[in-house]
């Protein structure tokens, strides 16, 4: 009776894990760090499955990480609260909608490519993606850039990245390895190490079913 309690808990959460992320999807058409903003919602405020805190740390690992960021933070999550069949139930769940709305799209895109209205259309949505980005941007800038030595780090990468050629797989590999050698100089220095901000100490800490299949 207990296993079949287990069973149906674990079905039940990888259902929610799959309504969530299904939902999350057509956010993520305009981009992977597009839909930040919307899985906070979800994730954070609504269905309280992740800390703020630990959402910028998640979009800083999914960003850094091979592939999409979206991808990446759906399979972060989705392991988090499932497992194995978490990370493959929001992965499908995320993609799923963008699937379909771009088999749509290239059926009716010979039709409507040189509506006015359309051509209106994708330029607001060019916009708000936009915000969007600047969005997530922002809340990366607050788990990050904490400290003077990481506001440095932060300067330098944009400087190389918009006035030079340098590739930006140099720069995402470059920066945890500066981070290190900051770090190593401060404490043979005696002086404090500091990796995140500090967090309030009525904050607490959400409760995440393992659930690992």
């Amino acid at each position: 009776m207990k296993n079949s309690n287990s069973i149906y808990d674990r079905a039940r959460m990888l259902l929610k894990i799959f309504a969530v992320f299904f939902k999350i999807g057509p956010s993520t058409f305009g981009g992977g760090y597009a839909m930040i903003a919307t899985i906070e919602q979800e994730i954070v405020h609504k269905k309280k499955w992740m800390s703020q805190e630990e959402m910028g740390e998640m979009v800083s690992i999914s960003g850094s990480a091979p592939g999409g960021v979206a991808v990446n933070s759906a399979a972060f999550i989705g392991y988090r609260l499932g497992g194995v069949a978490g990370a493959v139930t929001a992965v499908t769940a995320i993609t799923l909608p963008t699937l379909f709305i771009v088999l749509i799209l290239s059926l009716l895109g010979a039709v409507f490519k040189d509506n006015i209205k359309v051509a209106a259309a994708l330029k607001g949505i060019h916009a708000a993606v936009v915000s969007l980005i600047i969005v997530a941007a922002y809340k990366m800038w607050r788990s990050s850039v904490i400290d003077s030595a990481t506001l440095l780090i932060a300067a330098m990468a944009v400087i190389l990245l918009l006035f030079t050629g340098i590739h930006p797989f140099y720069l995402i590999l470059g920066g945890p390895i500066l981070g290190i050698v900051v770090v190593l100089l401060k404490r043979n220095c005696g002086m404090t190490v500091k990796t995140e901000r500090a967090r309030p100490e009525e904050t607490k800490e959400p409760h995440f079913p393992e659930y690992y299949i």
